[in-house]
């Protein structure tokens, strides 16, 4: 029986304390990755640390970090001499601010490709000479659905995130020769914190439950609910393992059957 095994790699995922990164995490750790865990809040650090320990026989370790601040990423390039190299790189973040596009200042446009853009190009740059060393390298960027379909009320992620494609498209080009293959992801409605926290929010609005109001968002999806963070992680264990040697390039989403685009 074909498995996945990730011994002996040692991978980097970022906002994973929570949601899709914990989640991805999670996955990485159960194939046999040595995982390292980035976040801002280094208590969610902990507790995540604590559970993915107590499920699997890894090493875990963690950096606290905050993406949109180039210092803490000099700093989580200057942690990573001391921990190891990751063969693996899994870069996800959250949402930026959301809102129509002339609600958006330039501040917030900035704020936007700190968070959503720059960090990746950043700790991609990072990693990327060690992988060419080694011969092997797994990168895998978490985007969204809006970048096939924009999505009302948030301009600034329709926008911004679709630049991770072309980044996504030029590495899997530039890199591939040298062992390095690289992917996007596009997740669709993934039952995380924020989302339970939108349900709630929706569900006090219309004097609704809070399980009716994810039941409403789950309705346009083929499948009839919300994805789960693990989910996430099984494409990116598939895609870090030998099996997902020949994907490269590749914008896959994960929702469902929301999308209704063909291409």
């Amino acid at each position: 029986m074909i498995g996945i095994d990730l011994s002996g790699k040692l991978a980097l995922t970022t906002a994973s304390s929570k949601g899709i990164g914990f989640g991805v995490a999670r996955v990485l750790a159960k194939a046999g990755a040595d995982v390292i865990l980035l976040s801002r809040s280094e208590e969610n650090l902990r507790k995540a640390r604590e559970r993915i320990k107590a499920e699997a026989d890894v090493e875990v370790n963690y950096i606290v970090a905050d993406l949109t601040k180039r210092e803490d990423l000099e700093r989580t390039v200057r942690e990573l001499e001391n921990i190891g190299e990751p063969e693996v790189f899994f870069f996800s973040t959250g949402g930026p601010k959301p809102g129509y596009f002339m609600e958006m200042s330039m501040d917030d446009w900035e704020n936007a490709v700190k968070l959503l853009l720059y960090p990746a190009v950043y700790l991609t740059r990072a990693l990327v000479p060690a992988m060419e060393r080694k011969g092997f390298g797994r990168i895998v960027y978490s985007t969204s659905v809006a970048i096939k379909e924009p999505i009302p009320n948030i301009a600034l992620s329709n926008v911004v995130r679709i630049s991770m494609a072309g980044l996504v498209r030029t590495l899997a080009k530039e890199l591939g020769s040298k062992g390095i293959t690289v992917n996007g992801i596009m997740p669709g409605i993934i039952r995380t914190d924020r989302m339970i926290g939108l349900a709630k929010d929706r569900a006090k609005r219309e004097g609704k439950t809070v399980e009716e109001a994810l039941q409403e968002y789950a309705k346009p999806i083929p499948l009839g609910r919300l994805g789960e963070p693990e989910e996430i992680g099984y494409l990116v264990a598939f895609l870090a393992s030998d099996l997902g040697s020949y994907i490269n390039g590749a914008m896959i989403p994960v929702d469902g059957g929301r999308l209704n685009s063909v291409f």
